[in-house]
């Protein structure tokens, strides 16, 4: 499902217009990604928790030249899905 799709489903769902519920839509991802600058966690109740996590620095090896490198740490986005979307997932969407 693209942006478009997924806008167009939930205006419907919802009752508002399109540009209203896109509108909506970036307001509430902004402000997630506001807080995922200030290293705060998401949590949306019954779906799950999206959270800023560090990766430590790491010596990697290239497979081609076996070459040994040292990767710097990162700052990655991580997501915890609900157990219940956990299961439903896991059961091909069937409960």
């Amino acid at each position: 499902m693209n942006n478009k799709e997924f806008v167009a489903e939930l205006s419907r769902k919802t009752g508002y217009k399109n540009d209203q519920t896109q509108k909506m839509l970036l307001t509430v991802l902004n402000s997630m990604g506001d807080g995922f600058m200030e290293g705060d966690y998401v949590q949306i109740p019954n779906f799950g928790t999206f959270e800023v996590k560090k990766k430590l620095e790491r010596v990697m090896v290239n497979p081609t030249t076996g070459q040994r490198m040292l990767v710097p740490p990162k700052l990655v986005l991580g997501f915890k899905p609900n157990q219940s979307w956990k299961e439903k997932v896991k059961n091909g969407g069937n409960e």
